[in-house]
């Protein structure tokens, strides 16, 4: 069918004719996955045309997008969390993708080349008006496209349903732009307003929890809580307003789990909800846990759980049935970031090796 398509397609345009609107439909390319990987899944281990996708997991609180050339990769956060990871395509040698902050500028459905002979760019959202945009595309692995960044076509349609006209979009690469921003991880490298990097000021020494709730006085909750990196992490309206160290007992992962707090009495002892007689932790279906959806959590899972009291306390504070929580075993930031750099060494310098003038 499809090969009667394009050869119909040649000869109409050979006459000049165009094709009617249901033939040109069925003329674009699905690319890439049908389905998002689990959210187990590490997002360094995506291959070519995968995506991770988890929006069921926050679905309020401001998009954010960061395309990270290097990578090869986009991220999509809400409200501060990530929910959504993605391989990609960018500009190849003399159609460089431009680096920046950029905005959403209009968003179309169908859409078709102007520029490039009609060529379909599916989920169409456009970043400048010289013809760089996010849409649907070619994913062979490597950057291949004309500038554009180039998406699996299901993680497409669903970033084109939730994302706004005005969106912030950042592209960077490892020249270009911070570490955490050529190489995001589960929290926000960047404002969602602007599009600036936020640099993380790690905790002191003798420094338990962050709590500024004047930050941001309101919007929607979303909370997340990393085994590997020992931290929970609380965004209101995509800002932080605060975070805590985490302990964890035993050793065993635990496993990545999306939830909602919802009314309805909890069933299992918890002190992180306001008042479990009223109030319960739901989980949220999403790949690899779709089975899981409206359950409980695990009292065992939660009992292995340490945040400082008094933390726990101004978080229950704040929260109402819609708040939501992100669980994962993996880091916030990316454990490795670029190249191994040699620092210093014992060895003298030789011909062959020239000595590194910047300081360390």
């Amino acid at each position: 069918m499809r090969r009667a398509i394009q050869s119909l397609c040649l000869v109409l345009s050979i006459l000049g004719v165009g094709l009617p609107p249901a033939a040109q439909a069925d003329s674009v390319p699905f690319w890439g996955a049908k389905a998002s990987v689990p959210i187990d899944t590490p997002i360094n281990q995506l291959k070519k045309g995968e995506f991770l996708w988890m929006g069921e997991a926050v679905t309020t609180g401001p998009v954010v997008m960061v395309v990270s050339i290097t990578e090869q990769r986009a991220y999509v956060y809400r409200n501060g969390i990530l929910i959504g990871a993605t391989t990609i395509s960018t500009g190849r040698p003399g159609h460089l993708t431009p680096t920046g902050v950029f905005t959403v500028l209009q968003k179309q459905k169908e859409h078709r080349s102007t520029i490039y002979d009609g060529a379909p760019m599916p989920y169409m959202e456009r970043l400048t008006w010289g013809g760089i945009a996010l849409h649907a595309g070619g994913l062979p692995g490597y950057p291949e496209s004309h500038g554009c960044i180039h998406l699996p076509s299901e993680f497409a349609q669903r970033l084109f349903d939730i994302s706004p006209n005005g969106m912030t979009v950042v592209i960077g690469t490892e020249a270009t732009e911070p570490e955490r921003v050529a190489h995001p991880g589960y929290l926000a490298p960047v404002q969602f307003v602007g599009g600036q990097p936020i640099e993380p000021v790690p905790f002191a020494p003798t420094e338990d929890e962050r709590w500024n709730p004047e930050l941001s006085p309101s919007g929607p909750i979303s909370i997340v809580l990393s085994q590997g990196s020992q931290r929970v992490v609380v965004y209101r309206n995509g800002i932080e307003i605060g975070r805590a160290r985490l302990t964890i007992t035993g050793d065993a992962p635990l496993a990545n789990h999306a939830l909602i707090l919802s009314e309805g009495p909890s069933s299992v002892p918890n002190p992180y909800v306001p008042d479990p007689t009223k109030f319960r932790w739901l989980r949220v279906g999403v790949p690899g846990h779709l089975g899981e959806q409206g359950t409980q959590v695990d009292p065992m899972a939660v009992a292995r759980l340490k945040i400082p009291a008094d933390f726990a306390a101004k978080v229950n504070g704040i929260l109402t049935p819609g708040a939501t929580l992100f669980v994962t075993n993996e880091a916030l930031y990316p454990q490795t970031s670029g190249p191994m750099l040699q620092i210093v060494d014992a060895d003298p310098p030789t011909k062959s090796r020239p000595v590194n003038s910047r300081g360390s």
